[in-house]
């Protein structure tokens, strides 16, 4: 007797039509609509989809509830997320699967959990009348962080430590052995390194001591800290930067194209001390020129696996606060072996580009380069080049200048958005104590550099882009910037319409064009900084990735990050892999590229963050001995506790809170960006002007409150 052959994939189909039902919300389907919605419309694919749902009705795992249509008994109870902490101690479960609603976890059920961790949740549905799902944590899968900065308080039995991270709700016990040296007050950085069960607190240790709170250095440490980039170079990473030999052989010279003679120079910020980008210029006999792009040749030196290459990915870039930069790189290589300092030969990976009078590309060559930087110019001094028609290599800049509007002119006639935003700057006295604040202008020796950089990245992309499709696709590491959300732009588009602002969004092209035309008409207005910070939002960001190659703010198909491998990871990768394939090598593992990718676009994140975190405390800090001065400022933000407000004069942002606006209740209008009082209607407006009092300034949370002048 023949029995029924079973299908081999049974299982893996019967947990596809698990997933259907739950991403579905158990809703009612026969076997033709989970066919449809697993795309397998074949007869034998059907069939076997009707068997799997009969069979399991007899096994108790669906139910058949009117002919033909089935649900699932149980919804699926056990989901895994990330938490997201609240002020009363509650959190939310963001869950992985993007279908499923967040998860609410009540203070008692959180079970040790802390802000950012990964967990396992036991789901149930809510009693009638509250939330619609809340859970409890049973397991924690990942750590978030273990390390955090703030003060310690010691007594004569133990000390704890309480954490200026907003969302670390829990002071963590320090045995008295476990201080390191730390000193009643100081602010440290602490490791958890136990958590009792049935325990209030978790248990730490002293892992640094970043000094007295207020100092500028113990400050700037301990947002490093906080954001988990470390405070020194590892003594092994060290010492392989201070093998790294200067010197190089005439082998080397050898196979590599020599530049040495064609004239080149730098272009940088005055106190920039790591140069990753040059830029030769010749004109050739049949009247074109030849333009080069040189590249710090930081792959050259570090080498996959060493310790130097691990560290260098771990921290995924340099991080750039207000008085510092924290390099990727030990300042053996980023500011001496790798750095193109000039008058002195040097290793690069260049783009030499040919180009006519409109900047047209006629011939493009990719490959290892020896170069000579003749002049190092600061940005200040190539600008007064351009203004003045005079200096040295004038005619060289005067025409790279020229050749730069040409391909500027066309990025934006081909879709790309122009967005200018005020870049804030502080001057620092000795101590690091900011005593003026200030914005950076980019003038067109800034943009002169820049427009070269993005020609030499997107046709980077373009080189390895446009080789082989579907499978035959060629790995690569590039820079992706995805359309904005239709749903967030038309917000964007209504509230900018509030300043008479029209915006078109129907085409991709459209919004393009129209968001120039808005940043060219807001420039210098009192609405700049606030309009274009929202457009921004609207956006969305850009990220690392194999999958994708566009870039949608700069209307390129093709782009990529190949210009700054001494601060920057992922450029690092993309050198060896166009090495890789200029030495004739085969497509190789993209899912441990995009792995790599993934893990620089998270550091890429932190370290703006830290930036931005640096940026507030220096703001809390210039305004501290300013309580009581009354400034002009634009309402810059809403929320349902406040509103932000931007100081005019210096770009410092606080917030006036609602409790402190006596003259009526006021509440949120979410949708129209505005506080509004009850019983007499008077609006606060995003981009409104008000006049205000500098309040109080908390220098530990980075926070400014403002008082409302009637």
């Amino acid at each position: 007797m023949k029995t029924r052959k079973e299908n081999p994939y049974k299982e893996v189909l019967t947990q596809l039509i698990i997933d259907i039902f739950e991403k579905s919300g158990n809703k009612p389907l026969n076997y033709k609509q989970v066919s449809s919605k697993l795309n397998l419309t074949d007869n034998d694919s059907k069939v076997a989809i009707a068997d799997i749902l009969h069979d399991n009705v007899r096994n108790g795992l669906f139910i058949e509830i009117e002919r033909g249509k089935f649900n699932l008994k149980q919804l699926k109870v056990y989901v895994t997320g990330k938490v997201d902490m609240t002020a009363d101690g509650s959190a939310y479960v963001i869950p992985d699967d993007e279908f499923e609603n967040d998860i609410y976890i009540a203070p008692r059920k959180l079970r040790q959990a802390l802000h950012g961790d990964i967990v396992k949740v036991h789901t149930f549905e809510k009693r009638k009348g509250g939330r619609k799902k809340e859970g409890e944590v049973v397991e924690i899968l990942q750590r978030a962080k273990t390390d955090f900065t703030g003060t310690i308080s010691i007594s004569n039995n133990f000390a704890f430590f309480i954490a200026d991270d907003r969302k670390m709700l829990h002071d963590i016990f320090i045995p008295l052995d476990n201080l390191n040296g730390a000193k009643d007050k100081e602010k440290v950085v602490v490791s958890i390194i136990d958590w009792p069960s049935g325990s209030k607190n978790p248990v730490g240790t002293v892992k640094h001591v970043l000094g007295t709170k207020g100092e500028n250095n113990t400050e700037m440490n301990a947002i490093l800290a906080d954001y988990g980039f470390p405070l020194e170079f590892p003594k092994k990473v060290e010492a392989e930067a201070n093998q790294i030999s200067e010197k190089i052989s005439a082998e080397e010279i050898a196979k590599r194209r020599d530049f040495r003679n064609v004239t080149t120079f730098t272009i940088d910020p005055a106190d920039a001390k790591d140069f990753d980008d040059a830029i030769s210029f010749q004109k050739l006999e049949n009247g074109n020129y030849e333009i080069g792009v040189h590249i710090a040749d930081v792959s050259h030196f570090v080498i996959p696996d060493t310790e130097l290459d691990k560290e260098a990915f771990n921290r995924g870039t340099s991080v750039y606060l207000v008085d510092r930069v924290i390099p990727m790189l030990p300042e053996r290589l980023s500011n001496g072996v790798c750095s193109l300092r000039p008058h002195e030969d040097k290793l690069c990976f260049s783009a030499v580009f040919e180009l006519d009078e409109k900047a047209n590309v006629h011939d493009q060559w990719f490959g290892r380069t020896i170069i000579h930087s003749d002049r190092r110019f600061s940005y200040e001094e190539a600008q007064e080049v351009i203004e003045t028609k005079s200096g040295d290599f004038s005619e060289e800049i005067l025409k790279l200048n020229e050749l730069a509007y040409i391909l500027r002119e066309r990025k934006f006639k081909n879709g790309a958005i122009a967005f200018e935003s005020e870049e804030v700057k502080f001057t620092l006295d000795e101590n690091g104590k900011p005593t003026g604040v200030y914005t950076k202008v980019r003038k067109d020796a800034h943009k002169l550099i820049e427009d070269f950089m993005l020609l030499a990245n997107r046709k980077v992309a373009e080189f390895i882009g446009k080789q082989g499709r579907g499978k035959n696709k060629l790995t690569f590491v590039y820079r992706f910037h995805d359309v904005p959300n239709p749903e967030t732009l038309t917000t964007f588009s209504q509230f900018a319409a509030r300043f008479g602002h029209k915006l078109t969004i129907k085409t991709d092209k459209e919004t393009a064009k129209s968001l120039n035309a808005l940043m060219t008409k807001i420039e210098g207005s009192k609405e700049q900084n606030m309009l274009t910070s929202l457009a921004v939002r609207s956006m969305a960001k850009a990220i690392y990735t194999t999958k994708k190659t566009s870039h949608y703010g700069l209307a390129f198909d093709y782009y990529t990050h190949f210009t700054s491998p001494i601060r920057r990871y992922p450029d690092v990768m993309v050198h060896r892999l166009l090495q890789f394939y200029l030495e004739g090598g085969a497509k190789i593992n993209a899912e441990h590229y995009e792995k790599m990718a993934e893990h620089s676009s998270q550091m890429e994140k932190k370290a703006a963050e830290a930036e931005r975190a640096s940026i507030k405390y220096k703001q809390a800090e210039y305004l501290q001995d300013q309580i009581g001065t009354e400034y002009t400022g634009i309402v810059s933000g809403v929320t349902e506790w406040g509103m932000y407000v931007e100081i005019e004069e210096n770009k410092c942002e606080g917030m006036v809170r609602l409790r402190d606006i006596t003259d009526d209740f006021y509440v949120l209008d979410e949708k129209n960006y505005a506080i509004i009082g009850q019983r007499k209607k008077k609006k606060f407006q995003l981009g409104d002007e008000v006049q205000i009092r500098v309040k109080k300034v908390d220098l530990d949370k980075r926070q400014i409150d403002f008082t409302l002048l009637s």
